[in-house]
């Protein structure tokens, strides 16, 4: 039966040629960060059971108590854990070149003319897809080790990158009119982007993008379903590029075949799809509702606000409140909670404003740019 082969490597060409080796031997990849401590890395090592470690170029040895995968599959990737322990997701080559199909044709590449860039971690799928969507047209690609403004400019400048993904906090430091095309994701992006800017909906679940500016891809399928609490209404997703199973074994799917994401969402007059955030993200503050993501973008346009997280907490006259976690531009000069509040309202329900303030050094993240919400 095929093995699973971890790669503990950078991105460059190193990770490409292992991956292709790989996938030529019948194999299925496990991507790892080589920026983990040990003691994560070995811990996903343990849950995911990878037969074969690939830590160098051409160095690949051989694991404890790895297990096989199915005829078919090509990818198990770990979830980005940013609400508690990372699952293993299984991609088969057909979701794989499903999604790539998909988003291809909702970017409009063109491999006689377009040239990919990768600047994105490739154990997470937003990097990962980059990569072989470019390998199942024909594109090429670049793949660099790590998001560098400077880089990534020069990529477009100098050698002629026209398409590349990244999360909306890296869009804000780079000159966007370089590329042709540019994906977010991983992150609420702010309201106002260039108009080569595409905002992506989708999951490690869904192999990359399900979604593009709020309109499924081709053979994606979206759906609200509104839960009996009376919660928001969540997102449900369907189509050839759902993964297959977890690494347990374990389906979640229905019968017919439709993935509860756990995000909330609502459609717009237009038919589009707006993602609100996680549905236990939610805030229930005096019975309204209050999306964090929201009031992030709102506040991080301050201009004494470098970082900005936003998070309920328990009140006996609200249900909740609603907290600002701020990382200052100016550390010897903060904002107020005065400042603040004034800045939502004006481009908020005054209800979304925040009631308390909390300034901090830093804001937990995903290597995708998501806060990580979990002990805050």
């Amino acid at each position: 039966m095929p093995d699973l082969v971890a790669l503990l490597l950078p991105g460059g060409p190193a990770f490409v040629d292992e991956l292709q080796r790989a996938w030529d031997n019948g194999d299925a990849v496990l991507p790892l960060d080589p920026r983990l401590p040990q003691p994560v890395l070995q811990d996903l090592l343990d849950s995911l059971r990878p037969s074969w470690l690939v830590d160098a170029p051409g160095d690949q040895r051989s694991l404890h108590r790895g297990e096989p995968v199915d005829e078919g599959d090509a990818f198990v990737i770990a979830t980005s854990g940013s609400t508690g322990r990372p699952k293993g997701v299984v991609h088969t080559h057909a979701s794989v070149a499903a999604s790539a199909h998909a988003t291809n044709r909702g970017i409009g590449t063109d491999p006689t003319r377009d040239r990919f860039l990768c600047c994105m971690p490739l154990n997470h799928v937003a990097g990962l897809s980059v990569v072989t969507r470019a390998l199942l047209s024909g594109t090429p690609l670049e793949v660099l080790p790590g998001f560098d403004a400077d880089e990534v400019e020069a990529a477009a400048r100098e050698r002629g990158a026209t398409i590349t993904t990244m999360v909306p906090t890296a869009l804000l430091r780079i000159d966007a009119s370089l590329y042709r095309r540019i994906v977010v994701g991983g992150a609420a992006p702010p309201d106002e982007l260039p108009p080569n800017v595409l905002v992506s909906y989708g999951l490690t679940e869904t192999g990359s993008a399900i979604a593009y500016d709020g309109r499924a891809l081709e053979g994606g399928e979206l759906r609200l379903v509104a839960p009996d609490d009376r919660g928001p209404s969540e997102i449900q997703v369907r189509g050839p590029m759902l993964f297959r199973v977890y690494r347990d074994g374990s389906d979640p799917k229905d019968a017919d075949g439709w993935f509860s994401t756990s995000d909330a969402g609502e459609f717009d007059t237009d038919g589009r799809l707006r993602v609100l955030g996680r549905r236990d993200d939610a805030i229930n503050t005096g019975g309204e509702k209050v999306w964090p993501a929201g009031v992030e973008w709102a506040l991080h346009d301050h201009p004494e606000v470098a970082e900005v997280a936003v998070i309920g907490r328990p009140d006996p006259e609200w249900g909740q409140v609603v907290v600002a976690l701020v990382v200052p531009t100016d550390s010897a000069s903060p904002p107020t909670l005065t400042d603040l509040r004034t800045w939502a309202k004006e481009r908020l329900p005054a209800y979304a404003a925040p009631r308390q303030l909390e300034i901090v050094d830093q804001l937990p993240r995903t290597p995708l740019g998501k806060i990580r919400r979990v002990g805050l």
